[in-house]
């Protein structure tokens, strides 16, 4: 296979497959055996084997090949000539009409630090595991600035541990304000704005003391926090935004296919699972546990394959109210979007999996929303035995402490905030049925919502309870 044929593979082509490379040593396969990565038309990653040995093999196709290759070779060249760990290139090359490819040494078994986060997030916040990996990736960031680099796509997935080192990858993120001399501190506030936006908010607090990690290897500048903090601010509204641009277009995150006739969404790594899930909606729900029915929705807990599922259809109740649905997008597009943006800010909430809009020429039918299930009892019956002592659990008042103090910081409104919405789940208060709500732009507008959000969630138990009085004298009472 030629390489320029990749341009047209698309997402998923057939593997295993040979492609006829050339480097300085005369033409040779590369046998490309899996792939990690694929922007189709663009980029395919993957390991295989060349001339004998094993390789991670980038492979740049499409019309912006070679500005893709120089990008990639220019970085990996910087990362070697400044002493960093990185992966051996062995060969690479450029031809006319055809693509770029690089091959670099194969690191067996490396893990990399998004992964060794992921196993450790789940820990009480700043557990010794997280400061470990949070400490590994702030000595190699100080590293690569004490030499004037910075990496402009910096993650943890672009950090790799193998046999007891770390190493940096991915060339084409690589710049260098003045290779071999310590990076301006203006850069370094803004590299590090990107590096501490990625992580959970709950850290926030303890940002000054991962910094000790970086100022241990590269101590050349002092890091005011407040300037710190104004990047790590600037950098979060970038990512949502950029993040929830996605939810409704075909990328590596998600499966969008958009037309006259209707939109579906698909998280990508669920495409499998949920298209056949989608495409039989109605009689699960038929099948299903009911918790609703009839009117503008209905709502079930379906089995698919041994998994529970919730999906929510959003009925067309009569032509009055198609009148007022068609032009406007559906309810479950809006809960598919806040869903996803709650889940992106690290608010409890089933995770989005499947969406679904029926459209005849653009004008909007039924729709369908598909979630995980939350096994969780919702707020209401979990407090059920201490309306009258007010004795609830403190670790769970903490819980609600915590998701009130998340609302408030990110000016989320949820529109209906009775104890159904509100689910025990994982130690954390989960919000469900998202049709409603809304991050405000405005502190005034969010005020109000809070407002109007606070006095609903207290309804949920008597006034004269002593259940209502912990959680009155607990709870925030206005935005600010």
């Amino acid at each position: 296979m030629r390489l320029s044929e990749l341009n047209a593979a698309g997402r998923t082509p057939a593997l295993p497959m040979n492609l006829a490379l050339a480097d300085a040593a005369g033409p040779a396969e590369l046998q490309l055996l899996t792939l990690l990565r694929v922007l189709p038309g663009q980029r395919y990653v993957g390991a295989g084997i060349w001339r004998g040995r094993p390789v991670l093999a980038k492979l740049l196709v499409g019309s912006k090949a070679a500005r893709h290759f120089q990008r990639e070779l220019a970085g990996v060249r910087l990362l070697a000539e400044q002493g960093m760990t990185t992966p051996l290139l062995l060969a690479d090359g450029l031809q006319d009409g055809e693509g770029g490819w690089l091959l670099f040494e194969f690191l067996e078994h490396a893990q990399s630090l998004g992964k060794a986060w992921s196993d450790v997030e789940h820990l009480p916040v700043l557990a010794p595991e997280q400061q470990a990996v949070l400490g590994d990736a702030l000595s190699a960031i100080a590293q690569l600035h004490s030499k004037g680099l910075w990496q402009e796509d910096l993650h943890l997935d672009n950090l790799l541990r193998h046999n007891g080192r770390l190493y940096l990858i991915d060339g084409a993120g690589i710049r260098a304000e003045q290779a071999g001399k310590p990076l301006s501190r203006a850069r370094v506030l803004e590299n590090l704005g990107v590096f501490f936006a990625q992580l959970p908010k709950t850290l926030e607090p303890f940002t000054e003391e991962l910094l000790v990690h970086y100022l241990l290897s590269n101590g050349e500048h002092g890091l005011p926090m407040e300037a710190l903090q104004k990047q790590i601010d600037k950098v979060r509204v970038w990512r949502l935004k950029d993040f929830l641009s996605k939810v409704g277009r075909d990328c590596s995150l998600f499966s969008v296919k958009d037309s006259a006739f209707g939109l579906r969404a698909i998280r990508r790594e669920e495409e499998a699972a949920m298209t056949p899930v989608l495409a039989q909606a109605d009689q699960l729900l038929d099948h299903g546990h009911l918790y609703k029915t009839g009117g503008a929705a209905s709502v079930g807990r379906v089995d698919v394959a041994g998994r529970p599922l919730v999906i929510k259809r959003y009925n067309i109740k009569n032509f009055a109210h198609w009148l007022k649905r068609f032009w406007r997008p559906s309810r479950a597009w809006h809960s598919w979007r806040e869903g996803n943006r709650l889940a992106f800010l690290g608010i409890a909430t089933p995770k989005p999996l499947a969406l679904l809009e029926q459209r005849f020429f653009w004008l909007r039918r039924k729709a369908y929303l598909v979630t995980e299930f939350l096994p969780g009892p919702d707020i209401i019956e979990r407090f059920a035995p201490y309306v009258a002592s007010g004795n609830a659990p403190d670790v769970e008042l903490q819980a609600l402490d915590q998701l009130f103090g998340q609302l408030l910081r990110e000016r989320i409104s949820h529109g209906d905030l009775k104890g159904h919405n509100v689910f025990w789940h994982q130690d954390r208060w989960a919000l469900i049925d998202l049709d409603a709500m809304c991050q405000h732009a405005s502190a005034s507008s969010f005020a109000t919502a809070f407002t109007r959000d606070r006095a609903r969630f207290m309804r949920n138990w008597p006034v004269d309870s002593a259940l209502h009085q912990v959680l009155e004298q607990r709870l925030p009472k206005t935005a600010g």
